[in-house]
């Protein structure tokens, strides 16, 4: 008489993978963290269950207990987005995106060159010379501005303000630098 096994039989996991025991409560938890972050999630988790103070945990930890009450605080809200609903299936990354994007860039850089050479084409079927591209500016070749120096300016505001400054002359299209009378 045979007995249905409730799992997989042992034949079904692959060669060369062991399966790692899952274990409840986290006996693995809390190896990658420091000490210290140790020592401190302890001292909350005996103060949310009620076998210490916050005035004992903070003196435990060896913080005051205005910080012990930030770091409580901080640690339950990363409680709380820890216990928020996941999106189900795979998320999307940035270098997905950025591949993805460029791939896209790619298509319509050949669809570019496709419509330009189908319009050359068209020209020379119809016998139209291509048009003349219009000169670019050499580079550097911008056009120059008349230098304004906002400093000067204010230092005329100044001067119109304090009539106890002796006048400088200064330039400037909306500074007057005459006193009133």
């Amino acid at each position: 008489m045979k007995v249905a096994s409730s799992g997989p039989p042992l034949s079904a996991v692959p060669p060369g993978k062991v399966r790692q025991p899952r274990t409840v409560g986290g006996m693995r938890l809390g190896q990658d963290s420091s000490r210290e972050a140790r020592r401190l999630a302890a001292a909350i988790l005996e103060v949310l269950a009620g076998l210490r103070t916050p005035t004992d945990a903070a003196q435990a930890v060896g913080l005051s207990l205005t910080r012990y009450y930030q770091v409580e605080s901080r640690a339950l809200a990363g409680l709380l987005q820890a216990c928020e609903p996941r999106a189900k299936g795979r998320q999307p990354s940035a270098a997905a995106e950025l591949a993805q994007l460029r791939q896209q860039q790619q298509r319509l850089q050949r669809d570019l060159a496709r419509q330009q050479a189908l319009v050359r084409l068209g020209q020379r079927s119809i016998g139209l010379a291509p048009p003349t591209p219009v000169p670019a500016k050499a580079k550097g070749s911008k056009k120059r501005r008349k230098p304004v120096s906002r400093a000067l300016q204010v230092a005329g505001r100044l001067h119109v303000a304090d009539p106890a400054v002796p006048e400088t002359p200064v330039p400037g299209p909306d500074v007057s630098l005459q006193q009133p009378q």
